[in-house]
């Protein structure tokens, strides 16, 4: 290469060279650029307003102008007694003034450089105050450039400013970009206040341009507008004038109409926020219907956001997306559908900020580092929710939902595949669809049941067919779209039948099927099966039940009576007690209960098949009250109407469904549907003598009639308890309930009436880490029988199940277990929630309660707190009913938390989900694990603004309290409340009813186990008296052949049995077979003197039994439950 060429291609810039050369590495592009900004345009009306124009701009001239305007913010910063900026804009002159008078620059030589400080710091570059990255700053400038581009890329730049303090007054010019420096001039000035002024020529040339613009000047203007909102506490000229704006309040008006504080004017806006000094917060909706932003960091404009535009967006949306669901619980709410609603406003003061270029257009820094935080109250959220948004949102949700809902849609055709299990008539979707039946079953046996049964009816397989749902049909009333989506089943419905959503229907005409059967159990689940049907229709397609004849009911029996030929079927069981009731005298009928579909043997199902028409029952055409009941049925905010509802329900009061051709839908959900709503409270809810479920109850029952206390398979003990309580839910259920009547970590039962043997699960996930019920054991617990006395047995209330004796209607142990273990359910129109209480405390209360008279019973109990077994936090009650319980926390360092125990029910995985969050939220830096299966303990390493948060008191927090360890416990989600105001429970008559205090359950149980006692001791009167009577006669009788009155030997029987009646000897059920068949080495005398002990006895044990009150009762076994405990 020749040495000419060499130098051409290898080249040194001076430092100004490759500013001006480079122009792009330091931020100043000189390629124009076109777009649309907001800028300040004078209305109609003569105000200053912020309006969206297209405009051309050079972005390297914006940014030498920024950089001079943020220098002279940055002096507010440092000097708060800064209250004057003055912004000039020459536009025929080339020429631009910026004037503050804030603390000015030292006229002083530096030491190290031996020049000037103002020539240092905007005559040299690589020069600043804000190189020491250790201080915290909050002002603009930090890379020692900012002035000295406006500098180099300036015809010529003058400074002038004065430092008070000395005295002197510094003035220096610049020329040709920044390559000569004129001498500086420095004068004295008695003049007391600081000032400083930049002015300068920019160089339009190396800058591609020939003039400031109007859309330059515009641009330019609306960074001072910025300016003058963005800084706090200053007056800003324009030209010579002042611009009216006072605070980021004044400057967003200018955008549109600001909401006020209080938020009530429907008309407004936009709504404003400051929850601290470095934060200011507005928001408004995004009419472009994308986000949009305006954001300022250290009063630099962010025109392209950053880290703290999507710390506070991302706080807004969440809080945002809550109020949606509060408002919808089963809208699937994306952020990006709430984002693109928000026009954001934000004023935040940043420690050390950084950026990704040197145009500062978008911030960087850390959420953590941002060395404050922005809090979103609920107020703020209440006042954007009366924006629109939130109905917006939903609007477009539902659209959407609508739109892919259409895409599950079906279509008349012939032919359907990829549906498994369907059994499609021939003729479905043909010529002669409208003829063509759909039964609708539950399960694989109801569809062999259908399946069975089809071909014995005329043109049986062309125009039926038959299609399983497997369990119930989801509830589509308040279900999301992810479930409407996702549910397989009604989606095969949809094309089974030919279904499209959204469409009226005024005949069947386009469909596949032409009626839709429902051949469901004759049971209460399969009533339940039939209300969740009518309510997909009714939500779904409203207009298909308006059509006569669309929808029917397949009815199957639930008991038959059969006598030679003579077959009467029976459809529900008051239809067969009243025949009962009449034939009860007539022998020789044979009963069978059906206890579902799949009782039915294949000619039990081809004779209904063989008489459809008796068997098929139509649902008459749908009504607007019919829509109302279905609506309070099923919808989950309808609870109270639906409490409402239940009170009229009479059990006497079913629907005789022979005789109904043809039901509305109002009388099936009056007379069926609430029967099964009743049933389901029933099995949610417990009873207040026992505090059990009816499972629950069965599976003691059945321990109790096996006499449990060896250990057994948790899975071979549930199948024990289906075939002796004739139980008809699932098995998993089952298991299920067994091992939570079995659990005993903290937080679940005070007294576990089973004994855990094996892995019950743990306070680690709060029992969801059982193991399967194959692998573990369980029996009685030793403490049950204490509770629940054998001695009751006999005088309990025992149900009846299709002839066979069952579980008792409830047990009445000798505490209120409602209490003792609490209770949670979830029924139809009710819930109940009854916290944990202390045996120790409830035994002595009853106690207490014995000595008190009837009239006084209202002040015999000592109030009672919550209590739960091995929890070692605290409960405080902060208003009645309402219970606040605490886990334990201490702060061992500055940056060091040890957690020590949890909130009741806070179990400890969820826990650590929680600390993962504040791990990402940079509050938590990480933390160590020491806990146990029965313990907790947590090690929590903090940053410090993280430690600091953590004992923040939060304006959207519910803790009234303004102590500092509650607020503590608080963030640290170490406090949970729970209400004592929802102790619904089935009352010893039967009743649904509400207790309001703890002393109504205790008062109610109490009278419940007095009169229990005073059966027992009838029951134990009568037994003993029997027993004393036989004990007499077999005395009597032994001693008559002893003496030879009564001769046995070689005679006939009934010769006896005269002379045992001519002696009035005692028959027992009509016969003397008890004393004839009576052992021989009995008839002796020493058998005498053996009995005649044995009825001392009696007698003694009979003195005891009446002599003894029920009071005197109650207070042994009472006793003998507290020598129990305290021996544990």
């Amino acid at each position: 290469m020749e040495k000419g060429k060499v130098a051409q291609v290898y080249q040194k810039f001076t430092q100004i060279e490759h500013v001006l050369e480079r122009s792009d590495m330091y931020g100043v592009s000189k390629e124009p650029e076109t777009d649309t900004l907001y800028v300040p345009i004078l209305n109609e009306s003569g105000k200053m307003r912020m309006e969206r124009k297209e405009i051309t701009y050079i972005p390297g001239f914006y940014k030498i102008f920024d950089e001079i305007l943020v220098n002279a913010a940055d002096n507010k910063i440092r000097d708060p007694t800064t209250d004057t900026i003055k912004v000039n804009i020459d536009r025929e002159n080339n020429q631009i003034s910026i004037w503050n008078n804030g603390k000015g620059i030292p006229v002083e030589m530096h030491q190290t450089e031996n020049i000037y400080i103002p020539q240092l710091i905007f005559g040299n570059l690589l020069t600043s105050s804000n190189f020491d990255d250790s201080e915290k700053r909050m002002t603009g400038g930090r890379n020692g450039l900012g002035a000295k581009l406006t500098n180099i890329y300036s015809k010529e730049f003058t400074l002038e400013t004065h430092d008070s303090k000395s005295g002197l007054t510094y003035k220096q010019t610049w020329k040709q970009n920044m390559r000569t420096c004129l001498p500086y001039k420095i004068t004295k000035s008695t003049k007391k206040k600081d000032y400083t002024k930049v002015t300068f020529t920019p160089d339009l040339d190396n800058l591609n341009m020939t003039k400031i613009t109007s859309d330059t000047e515009l641009l330019l203007k609306k960074r001072v507008y910025d300016l003058t909102g963005s800084l706090r506490g200053i007056k800003v000229y324009l030209d010579n004038e002042r611009i009216p704006i006072s605070s980021f309040k004044d400057y967003i008006s200018m955008y549109l109409e600001l909401q006020d504080g209080k938020g009530s004017d429907n008309n407004a806006k936009i709504v404003y926020d400051r929850p601290n000094e470095r934060w200011e917060v507005a928001v408004t909706v995004a009419e472009s219907g994308s986000f949009q932003h305006v954001s300022f960091v250290n009063n630099i404009s962010t025109t392209k956001g950053g880290t703290h535009v999507a710390y506070v967006a991302d706080k807004i949306i969440m809080e945002f997306i809550d109020l949606i669901r509060k408002k919808e619980k089963t809208a699937t709410v994306k952020p990006a559908q709430v984002k693109n609603q928000l026009f954001i406003f934000i004023n935040c003061l940043i420690e050390n900020p950084t950026f990704d270029s040197q145009t500062k257009e978008n911030m960087t820094l850390r959420p953590s580092h941002f060395g404050s935080t922005c809090s979103i109250s609920d107020g703020f959220m209440k006042r954007i929710a009366n924006l629109g948004m939130v109905e917006k949102t939903i609007a477009m949700i539902r659209e959407k939902e609508g739109l892919q809902l259409k895409k599950t849609d079906g279509q008349k055709r012939s032919r359907l595949s990829g549906i498994a299990k369907l059994n499609d008539a021939n003729e479905a979707g043909g010529r002669k669809s409208k003829l063509c039946t759909l039964f609708i079953v539950e399960g694989d046996s109801a569809l062999t049941f259908a399946v069975t049964g089809i071909p014995v009816v005329p043109q049986g397989r062309d125009h039926y067919g038959a299609f399983p749902l497997r369990g119930k049909l989801l509830n589509v009333r308040d279900a999301s779209m992810k479930q409407k989506l996702e549910n397989s089943e009604i989606t095969h419905l949809k094309q089974i039948l030919g279904l499209q959503e959204g469409k009226e229907y005024s005949s069947v005409d386009s469909l596949r099927y032409g009626h839709l059967c429902i051949l469901v159990d004759s049971d209460l689940d399969g009533t339940h099966i039939k209300g969740l049907i009518l309510n997909w229709l009714e939500t779904s397609f409203p207009s298909l039940l308006r059509l006569p004849g669309f929808l029917l009911d397949f009815r199957s029996p639930i008991v038959r009576c059969s006598k030679r030929n003579d077959v009467k079927l029976f459809y529900t069981l008051n239809e067969y007690e009243e025949w009962k009731k009449k034939y009860e005298n007539d022998k020789g009928w044979e009963i069978k209960y059906f206890k579902g579909l799949g009782t039915s043997k294949a000619s039990d199902i081809k004779s209904y098949f063989g008489k459809i028409k008796n068997h098929l029952k139509r649902f008459r055409e749908l009504t607007e009250d019919d829509s109302e009941k279905l609506d309070m049925v099923f919808s989950k905010k309808r609870a109270l109407d639906r409490k409402t509802w239940l009170k009229s329900y009479s059990k006497h009061d079913q629907r005789e469904s022979r005789l109904d051709d043809i039901v509305s839908i109002q009388d099936f959900i009056d007379k069926d549907l609430i029967e099964f709503s009743m049933y389901d409270n029933i099995r949610s809810i417990p009873c207040v003598v026992d505090g059990l479920k009816p499972g629950q109850r069965k599976i003691l029952f059945t321990a109790f009639k096996t006499n449990m206390e060896k250990d057994i398979k948790v899975a071979q003990f549930s199948a024990e308890v289906s075939k002796m309580t004739e139980y008809c839910h699932g098995e998993q259920s089952l298991c299920e309930t067994i091992i939570g009547m079995a659990q005993d970590y903290v937080g679940s039962n005070n007294i576990a009436l089973f004994s855990p043997e094996g892995a019950f699960g743990t306070r680690l996930q709060g029992g969801k880490d059982a193991a399967s019920p194959r692998y573990i054991y369980t029996k009685l617990a030793n403490i049950t029988r204490t509770l629940f006395p054998r001695s009751d047995d006999a005088i309990l209330d025992y149900l009846n199940e299709d002839g066979f004796v069952i579980e008792p209607k409830y047990y009445v142990p000798i505490l209120p277990m409602v209490l003792v273990n609490g209770a949670e359910g979830i029924g139809s129109g009710y819930s109940t929630t009854v916290l944990n209480y202390n045996p120790h405390e409830i035994a002595k209360a009853l106690l207490r309660r014995t000595e008190y008279p009837i009239h006084t019973s209202a002040h015999a109990y000592p109030d009672i707190r919550p209590w739960y077994k091995g929890f070692l936090g605290t409960s405080c009650e902060v208003a009645p009913g309402k219970w606040i319980f605490s886990g334990v926390a201490k702060k061992t360092s500055d940056t060091t938390i040890e957690v020590t125990e949890l909130p009741i029910q806070t179990w400890t995985e969820s826990y650590k989900e929680f600390l993962g969050k504040l791990i990402l939220e940079n509050v938590v830096k990480d933390y160590k694990e020491y806990h146990t299966d029965t313990t907790v303990h947590f090690v929590i390493k903090t940053t410090p603004e993280g430690m600091r948060i953590l004992q923040t008191h939060k304006k959207s927090s519910d803790t009234d309290s303004n102590d500092e360890q509650a607020i503590f416990l608080k963030n640290l989600k170490l406090t949970t409340t729970k209400h004592a105001t929802n102790m619904m429970l089935f009352s010893s008559a039967g009743f649904l009813q509400k207790y309001n205090h703890v002393n109504e359950i205790l008062e109610e149980f109490y009278q419940t186990r007095m009169q229990h006692y005073e059966k027992r001791k009838i029951f134990l009167t009568e037994r003993i008296t029997a027993e004393i009577s036989r004990c007499t006669e077999r005395i009597r009788f032994i001693s008559s052949i002893l003496e030879g009155t009564l001769v046995l030997n070689n005679r006939k029987k009934a010769d006896i049995v005269e002379d045992l009646d001519k002696a009035m000897f005692v028959r027992n059920e009509n016969s003397f077979n008890h004393l004839i068949n009576l052992p021989l080495h009995t008839l002796s005398k020493d058998k005498i003197e053996s009995m005649k002990s044995e009825l001392d006895a009696m007698e003694v044990q009979y003195g005891i039994i009446t002599s003894q009150t029920a009071e005197q009762m109650y207070k042994s076994d009472l006793l003998c439950f507290l020598e129990y405990q305290s021996t544990k």
